[in-house]
């Protein structure tokens, strides 16, 4: 892995000095924080469609410790729609966090109020997502251009929060903007308005002329730049995301010295791979990994009761997918899922049924 550049201070026209004192100073722990920050340490990244209640249940099952992000709700959305369909989680998934959308600093207030009462153990705020339908709602990637928004609507947040950590989750930059230049000084203001912790997606964002999609993956990566942070800014905790698709590499970013990794789309296709010997390697717990055939157990009562209260299997089996990723079996245990999850009389039973399929497959191999 490339070695991050020289570190480069930012020019005093781009963060002013009488900001620097607020940034420099660790701030003091309360207890929630200071779980958050062990838990931060690796975490699955907010991916809409994706990280749902179900999906979230299952990584839990894998991880112990590992901090989990709900999909981008927009605060207008968590005002005016049903919070149990919104906001809803199990008590099993903490340390759980949401993650808003959205600009307008008394809206976000009034959602994050919401969420700290729903019990959610952190709100973060989007800074990142490049979709066309964001830009038009006037959040995420866009405002890398309105720092003093963000630090405004950063700062409302916190007041509602309370004790509640509220954190940022934001890009390099975006468009013809320098991320260089822009970086820092976004950090610098936005941590003045309160804020100590912040993940970087450690790619630009284009907004005129990449999708969403591209968007992850054309844009160069600078870890390098996202490391010059942390030296930058010795009293905020600061999590790197973007491209990164194992555990090794998990490891070897905490080791250059930032404070925590966040995987997305590899943590979502091979669970296992990036779950089950987390909080062995990574928060230093005892026992063995887990494994994905208990990891199956554990999930038929949940299942069971989701069933119950009408929901359809293929919901809550389409995260499962992946759980056998790379193993013998795991052809055949996504299509006895794939062919039947959807049909309305499937349940438990077919999950046992791929199980097996797996096993058979497994002892075929042996």
């Amino acid at each position: 892995m490339a070695q991050p550049a020289p570190l480069c201070y930012p020019s005093p026209s781009l963060i002013p000095f009488e900001l620097l004192p607020a940034v420099t100073q660790v701030p003091t722990d309360t207890e929630n924080s200071l779980t958050l920050s062990r838990s931060a340490r690796l975490s699955v990244a907010p991916m809409m469609d994706w990280t749902d209640r179900h999906c979230r249940y299952l990584h839990r099952l894998l991880s112990r410790h590992v901090l989990l992000y709900t999909e981008m709700v927009t605060a207008p959305a968590v005002l005016h729609g049903d919070p149990d369909h919104l906001l809803g989680f199990d008590a099993a998934e903490h340390p759980v966090a949401l993650q808003l959308g959205g600009s307008d600093p008394a809206e976000l207030a009034a959602a994050t109020k919401i969420a700290v009462a729903r019990g959610y153990d952190e709100v973060n705020l989007n800074v990142g997502c490049p979709s066309d339908r964001v830009q038009s709602g006037r959040f995420g990637a866009v405002l890398m251009q309105e720092p003093a928004l963000v630090a405004a609507c950063a700062a409302a947040m916190q007041e509602a929060a309370g004790d509640v950590e509220v954190t940022v989750k934001c890009r390099i930059g975006v468009d013809e903007q320098e991320p260089r230049e822009v970086l820092p000084d976004f950090l610098a203001r936005v941590s003045a308005a309160g804020i100590r912790r912040f993940s970087i997606h450690a790619r630009k964002a284009w907004l005129q002329g990449l999708s969403p999609k591209e968007n992850r993956d054309i844009p160069p990566l600078d870890y390098g730049l996202a490391l010059e942070m942390v030296g930058l800014f010795p009293g905020l905790e600061i999590s790197v995301n973007g491209g990164i698709a194992s555990l090794d590499a998990a490891e070897e970013f905490l080791d250059q010295g930032f404070h925590g990794v966040m995987i997305g789309r590899a943590a979502y296709h091979s669970p296992t791979d990036i779950l089950a010997a987390a909080d062995r390697r990574i928060y230093g717990a005892p026992g063995p990994d887990r494994d994905p055939f208990d990891v199956v157990e554990a999930m038929i009562p949940y299942i069971e009761a989701q069933l119950a209260a009408g929901q359809r299997l293929n919901r809550i089996t389409r995260h499962m997918l992946g759980l056998f990723a790379g193993r013998p079996g795991a052809r055949q245990w996504r299509r006895v899922l794939s062919e039947g999850a959807h049909l309305p009389d499937a349940g438990p039973a077919l999950v046992l049924e791929a199980r097996d399929a797996v096993l058979q497959a497994q002892n075929a191999a042996a």
